[in-house]
């Protein structure tokens, strides 16, 4: 079993549930916590090299440039309409990450 990439999928699940939580719980210390958890795994990426790395980076970056506003509308700004709406194209990019995190697994599996 390889633990870095345990680690790698645990912090982008953790990323992927702590966003719907905020979006079933509109605090600001979920979104925070989304978004801390959002840049561990953002980058755990970074040192990836594999088939499909540049996409889960992008994917994850792309979740991190709407987390951060979405926490900054929630608590200067005090739009929590506007948090949510980023919030949910960070789960949309994490979505799409997982997504790809799951066929590069069957790409590797084929490849044994």
């Amino acid at each position: 079993m390889d633990w870095g990439k345990v680690v790698y999928v645990f912090f982008s699940l953790m990323s992927l549930t702590s966003i719907a939580g905020f979006l079933y719980e509109h605090t600001a210390v979920s979104l925070f916590v989304a978004a801390s958890l959002n840049l561990v795994s953002t980058f755990l990426k970074i040192g990836v090299r594999n088939l499909l790395s540049a996409e889960l980076l992008a994917s994850s970056l792309v979740a991190d440039l709407h987390l951060i506003p979405a926490f900054i509308f929630l608590v200067v700004v005090k739009d929590e309409s506007w948090a949510i709406a980023l919030t949910i194209g960070a789960l949309i990019a994490n979505i799409f990450s997982m997504g790809l995190v799951y066929i590069e697994s069957s790409k590797n599996r084929e490849e044994y």
